[in-house]
């Protein structure tokens, strides 16, 4: 009876080594062998209240993960088991169950990207976002000051506080996360320069510098001009002359410019017409980069009070009114003198 049992025990004991034996190889052949994925791979979203449990059955119900339960055995063994986190995921051609946890667990997911374009205004990014399908919308038809108080800056123009840059962000992100962090990296850069500012300038606070960042975006593309041409305005600023510069009078217009300044445009007094108006706008016309920003801040020296385009992108920069007269003749009217105004400014 005695060697009977011992021989059962045996047999169990062997019969167990077996299977566990069995198992382990099926285990570690598991971490090894990459999930059922097809074609250039899939998109997981981990939503809030799922467990690892539940995204190891749901993967199985779909035919992509096999024995599920080695899933969770190696996460238990990792102690990750409880440590997966929220969000979209993308799982390329030839991922295994190890690199799929590690991905979760790690938080890897998705991230799309939007840019704020140098030069738009605020009302190009609001349609930007409005359109832009991976982010959740909150803002509705909601008016400038409501978004502004939404952000937390009550009663702060938007016009220029959205730094213009490349920004990543995950699936469920609100248009009004967008937005703060785009005002938080504008606030940033702006003290930034502003703390590196190079001597006196005829403008108080960053905010007034940025302004006029704003107007050196609009005026031009060239890298190579922006600290020229903020030397031009700093120098009129400091000499009393209105800056006279259309793209602010573009701005004040708003919806009716057709593309076309006429000179009743020019004569009509607005707070953005720099035509009619001495010193800086009253807000920025647009959201300046970095390079517009750091050019306002250390502008050209220089004697030079005009510029005007030569047609190719670049400008002509005069120190005389004359000077300036006689480059408006050759690259605005090909060379033909005729009566056009420079809008001297009345006394």
């Amino acid at each position: 009876m005695k060697n009977t049992v011992f021989k059962l025990a045996g047999v169990v004991v062997i019969f167990s080594s077996i299977a566990l034996g069995w198992i382990a190889m099926e285990y570690n052949t598991f971490k090894k062998t990459p999930l059922n994925i097809v074609g250039d791979g899939f998109k997981y979203e981990i939503k809030k209240g799922m467990t690892l449990t539940s995204v190891a059955n749901k993967l199985s119900q779909q035919g992509i993960l096999e024995k599920p339960r080695y899933l969770r055995w190696i996460a238990k063994w990792q102690g990750v088991a409880n440590a997966i986190k929220i969000g979209e995921y993308e799982f390329p051609y030839g991922t295994t169950p190890v690199e799929f946890l590690d991905k979760i667990v790690s938080g890897q997911v998705i991230h799309y990207s939007m840019t704020i374009v140098e030069g738009w205004n605020f009302k190009q990014l609001l349609y930007a976002i409005k359109n832009n399908k991976q982010l959740v919308s909150t803002v509705g038809n909601l008016k400038e000051q409501q978004i502004m108080s939404k952000l937390g800056y009550a009663g702060q123009h938007p016009e220029g506080r959205f730094y213009p840059d490349t920004y990543l962000y995950p699936k469920n992100t609100t248009d009004i996360d967008f937005l703060k962090r785009a005002y938080a990296a504008m606030s940033k850069k702006l003290n930034q320069e502003w703390e590196g500012r190079v001597g006196a300038l005829p403008f108080d606070s960053p905010y007034e510098s940025l302004i006029l960042a704003s107007i050196v975006e609009k005026e031009t593309a060239l890298p190579s001009e922006r600290k020229a041409i903020a030397g031009v305005f700093v120098r009129r600023l400091e000499k009393n002359m209105r800056l006279q510069t259309d793209p602010t009078v573009i701005y004040g217009m708003g919806d009716k410019y057709n593309g076309n300044i006429r000179l009743s445009d020019l004569k009509r007094d607005t707070p953005y017409n720099t035509y009619r108006r001495k010193g800086l706008p009253p807000t920025p016309i647009a959201m300046p980069g970095g390079a517009s920003i750091n050019a306002a801040l250390h502008p050209e020296d220089g004697d030079e009070l005009y510029f005007v385009s030569r047609g190719d992108g670049s400008h002509e920069f005069s120190s005389t009114l004359q000077q300036h007269n006689n480059a408006v003749i050759k690259y605005q009217l090909k060379g033909k003198p005729k009566k056009f105004s420079s809008m001297p400014a009345k006394k």
